[in-house]
């Protein structure tokens, strides 16, 4: 049998029902009125117009029924561009698939309740085994996607990704996966003492530990910031910065975009990990209102700067 587990103390047990309420309350205010003002701030912006060949293009793939067929011409994400970026655009694609297959597994996990009969080793495989596809495709599955059709206008053209036949170093795949693996090793080994001192945060599963913090969480992070950067944060920046005109009104939208997916992005995950059994803090409010803003702060480096990270990485390929 496994080493016996402290008894949980979140604060959903401690908090009394009657103030459940005010936190949700209020959590529904903040978010409400910062998704207001950026609501606000995209209604003042003025169109990026694009060039006249590009017009030409538009209008030809409309005429031939290939002008509004994804799910992203309504969606306020945007992907690199096939011919500009390949390097960028395939590593998103495979992060993108990836995202539905660890989301999938963990959902069931949760769902099903079989972390209950988890060990130490059992946490540290499935959260090894769900970070591993992601650290090893650099070097095991370069090309990210395989290669794939896009139409320019009226051109048909093979999109195949560069970092098939870099050097391993030079991958863009490569340094994105040391971005994100460095940033999660970092939030895991000093900030999460944040949690523990002023939250009283603590992880009360069996687990093999570095500086107190359970090295299956610094697996999990992995693919949770993968998910994170280049899902969803990349694709609703990349929207903004291309979809507007340059000016003043597009930099405040920018900045509040990044400040709003750092707090949302923070408060989700504080949400939903606060169903973990085996994870518990001691004042639901400060952890919701105040941890979130907190843990936010570091995504507010870290989502501007992923996002601008080895941009030129394709100039030059034709």
């Amino acid at each position: 049998p496994g080493p016996s587990r402290p008894t949980m103390t979140n604060a959903m047990s401690e908090t009394p029902h009657s103030s459940a309420l005010p936190i949700e309350a209020s959590m529904s205010a903040i978010l409400a009125t910062a998704f207001a003002i950026l609501v606000g701030l995209h209604s003042i912006q003025e169109s990026r117009r694009p060039s006249p060949q590009k017009s030409i293009n538009n209008k030809k793939q409309q005429q031939r029924g290939r002008g509004s067929s994804s799910w992203l011409d309504i969606a306020p994400l945007q992907l690199p561009d096939p011919h500009a970026e390949p390097s960028k655009y395939c590593y998103e694609i495979f992060c993108w698939r990836y995202t539905v297959v660890w989301i999938g597994i963990f959902g069931y996990i949760v769902v099903s309740g079989c972390y209950e009969r988890f060990t130490a080793w059992s946490y540290l495989g499935v959260c090894g085994g769900l970070a591993l596809p992601l650290l090893l495709q650099p070097l095991l599955y370069p090309r990210a996607c395989s290669p794939s059709l896009s139409v320019d206008g009226m051109r048909s053209i093979i999109v195949v990704n560069p970092d098939a036949t870099r050097p391993f170093r030079e991958r863009y795949s490569t340094k994105a996966v040391l971005y994100l693996a460095t940033y999660s090793f970092i939030g895991n080994y000093w900030y999460t003492h944040y949690f523990y001192s002023v939250l009283k945060a603590r992880y009360t599963m069996p687990a093999h530990r570095l500086n107190d913090i359970p090295v299956a969480m610094f697996l999990a992070t992995h693919f949770y910031f993968t998910t994170y950067h280049v899902c969803v944060s990349n694709g609703i920046l990349r929207y903004v910065d291309r979809s507007y005109a340059c000016g003043w009104r597009k930099r405040i939208l920018f900045w509040f975009t990044v400040l709003f997916l750092s707090y949302f992005t923070a408060f989700m995950e504080t949400l939903t990990i606060s169903s973990f059994p085996y994870y518990s803090f001691e004042d639901r409010t400060v952890a919701y209102v105040w941890g979130s803003a907190f843990y936010g702060i570091y995504f507010i480096v870290s989502f501007p700067g992923f996002y601008h990270f080895d941009s030129h990485v394709d100039e030059g390929i034709s």
